[in-house]
């Protein structure tokens, strides 16, 4: 293979002749000079724009990291100095009630140990270890103090109401219940086993009821206390629940309106309701119950003796 190249000009006459030989030769040439010129094997480095760019962004980005995470121990110091704050809170409101406490043990003569407000509570048995700790964020363990102190709140509240009772009232377990709570009326029926007035099978009836026709009949408390519950509850209708300390509760149910609410002191003879026939009722009467650490006892005991 061979190249012919001819040129004529007016004063120039040239010929030239390629071989392949030369062809390849000249072309080894041109391509060993092409690499020596552009080294395309040597490092160029990174473009400066780009690079500063990159670390332009980074630089951001640390800075907003920094802010989120100074943030973050902002927040968790304002949590434990909120968490201080109620562990004080709740430090004193336990003394306030131990001390409570120990008056109450004292007012009532108990002197058997139960009631040392000195000591811990002696406490043991058999645990079963636990492999992970239960998770929880600060803002629960915040709400969970919060509602333990107004818990708390509540029963010393109700301790101190107690605790006026058994002070300007001197009652005790055996003697402060008694007579019937209701104004104007008859026993209508007892307590035990009789025939479900809805339907007709026999049931246990555990309270006492007094009914009458009379309008604006009153349901009086039977002994002085505090009110534990005031409201309507199911199979009761509109009801009052007083507790009188030492384990004994007396309810009055199926009311029209109350009078009363929880938290208030009631001393006996004191009307707290109006007759009616709410919730579970076939007419107008009160369902009396006396319960001896929660469970419902005979009521005509304490219905028949004097009040003194």
């Amino acid at each position: 293979m061979s190249l012919s190249v001819f040129y004529r000009g007016s004063k120039i006459r040239f010929r030239v002749n390629l071989s392949r030989r030369r062809m390849l030769s000249f072309a080894g040439i041109a391509t060993f000079i092409g690499l020596v010129t552009w080294q395309p094997w040597e490092y160029r480095g990174v473009d400066p724009e780009f690079a500063q760019a990159q670390i332009t962004e980074e630089q951001k980005n640390l800075i907003l990291q920094q802010k989120a995470v100074k943030a973050l121990k902002e927040d968790t110091q304002k949590q434990l100095g909120a968490m201080k704050v109620y562990l004080g809170e709740l430090r004193a409101q336990m003394r306030r009630l131990d001390a409570l406490g120990e008056r109450l043990a004292g007012v009532a003569n108990l002197d058997n140990g139960e009631f040392n407000f000195q000591q811990g509570m002696p406490i043991g048995g058999p645990e079963i270890e636990v492999a992970e700790l239960p998770q929880a964020s600060g803002s629960d363990v915040l709400t969970d103090i919060e509602d333990m102190l107004s818990k708390i709140s509540d029963k010393q509240k109700q301790l101190s109401l107690l605790e006026s009772v058994m002070m300007n009232h001197q009652l005790n377990n055996d003697a402060y219940i008694a007579g019937r709570p209701i104004s104007d009326g008859w026993l209508s029926s007892q307590y035990g086993i009789r025939k479900d007035p809805f339907n007709g099978t026999p049931a246990m009836h555990k309270g006492l009821d007094f009914a009458s026709y009379n309008e604006d009949v009153q349901v009086v408390a039977t002994g002085a206390g505090v009110v534990t519950w005031a409201g309507d509850r199911y199979g009761y209708g509109q009801l009052v629940e007083i507790d009188h300390g030492g384990g004994l509760k007396t309810r009055y149910g199926h009311n029209h309106e109350l009078l009363v609410n929880v938290g208030d002191v009631v001393t006996r003879g004191q009307q707290i309701a109006e007759m009616g026939s709410s919730g579970r009722s076939t007419g107008p009467h009160v369902h009396y119950e006396v319960l001896r650490n929660g469970k419902q006892i005979d009521p005509n005991q304490f219905v028949y003796r004097k009040a003194d």
